[in-house]
């Protein structure tokens, strides 16, 4: 495993998503099995978890800071915890969710004090505003931060899902982190923000980095997935018939330059990202103990400049479908 530092924390090159193993995925894994696979990430080297108050179910909407502080109790000392606040879930009688954005000063610390329980830990190393509240400022977020660093019960800050000028706005008050933002081959709307990023020193945190588990090339469309409405790749684009045709050339191209680097799509796929730039960190989730090895091995796959640039123009020529961007926050 090798290391690099968002914003002045350092962390494995490859972090763990955790959201997977009780959010968005299908029902939730196994909790033993799930705590064996977070301990085995340890084992691997992996220093970087990522969690938030809200990847549970309607029944528990804690369970994965459950799931991660229970896990990590025994490593506490030797990794970093990610989690977020600032956004909950309305479910209607029908079991459709409405994201509704709540970064109010008081909802914040209400938030964290949760958070610290469920993790049992006194401190989070990255804590992310995870969507912008349309009703308060980012400055006052950014306010809040600043005596949570303080008082240490945080260490280091970020927002996720933003542009430039919230950043700017953000970091001119209490100097940000990191950024936690969706990046993948099949979703770099965000590349203008590593020269921002460059700039302040701020680190860039990438959710979804294989397009929901996409760019693996082992999803031919969502047959696989639940049909209980646990599993939210049942409406995700890359996943419909018709997008089966639409990305065949991508992942045929991924997998020669994988073949010729004796390396996973997957691995391509993470190891593109994680050359690209010194200060990005994909956080890759899984249930799957072999995935997780396949995952933080990207860690080891070493593409030149000259390769990464390559794949860039290959990424900018290809035909792809649409991927998915996110929902709506109310």
């Amino acid at each position: 495993m090798r290391y690099r530092k968002l914003g002045q924390i350092e962390v494995s090159a490859v972090g763990l998503g955790c959201m997977g193993m009780t959010h968005a995925y299908g029902q939730p894994a196994d909790k033993a099995q799930m705590k064996r696979l977070i301990a085995d990430a340890v084992d691997l080297g992996c220093t970087l978890f990522d969690t938030a108050e809200t990847y549970g179910t309607p029944s528990n909407p804690h369970e994965n800071e459950e799931l991660v502080g229970e896990a990590l109790v025994p490593y506490r000392d030797q990794v970093r915890i990610s989690t977020k606040f600032g956004i909950s879930f309305e479910w209607d009688t029908a079991g459709n969710r409405t994201l509704v954005a709540n970064s109010s000063p008081e909802s914040i610390r209400k938030a964290l004090d949760g958070s610290l329980s469920r993790l049992r830990t006194d401190h989070v190393d990255f804590y992310f505003q995870h969507r912008q509240d349309p009703r308060v400022p980012v400055e006052e977020v950014a306010q809040v931060m600043t005596d949570l660093i303080r008082e240490g019960k945080v260490l280091g800050w970020g927002l996720s899902e933003v542009d430039e000028d919230v950043i700017r706005r953000a970091h001119a008050i209490c100097p940000v982190t990191c950024v936690q933002n969706r990046y993948s081959m099949m979703a770099r709307w965000y590349e203008p923000l590593f020269a921002t990023c460059q700039e302040l020193g701020i680190g860039f945190m990438a959710f979804s980095p294989l397009a929901n588990g996409f760019l693996s090339g082992r999803y031919a469309g969502c047959d696989a997935f639940e049909k209980d409405g646990s599993d939210y790749r049942t409406s995700m684009p890359q996943f419909s018939k018709e997008a089966v045709g639409q990305n065949q050339e991508l992942l045929e191209a991924i997998g020669e330059i994988a073949a010729a680097h004796n390396a996973t799509p997957a691995q391509i796929s993470l190891a593109w990202m994680i050359c690209k730039e010194p200060f990005v960190v994909p956080i890759p989730g899984t249930r799957k103990q072999s995935r997780l090895k396949e995952n933080l091995g990207a860690a080891d796959v070493i593409l030149s400049p000259e390769e990464v640039r390559a794949i860039d123009q290959l990424l900018d020529s290809t035909p792809m479908s649409a991927v998915y961007g996110g929902a709506a926050v109310k």
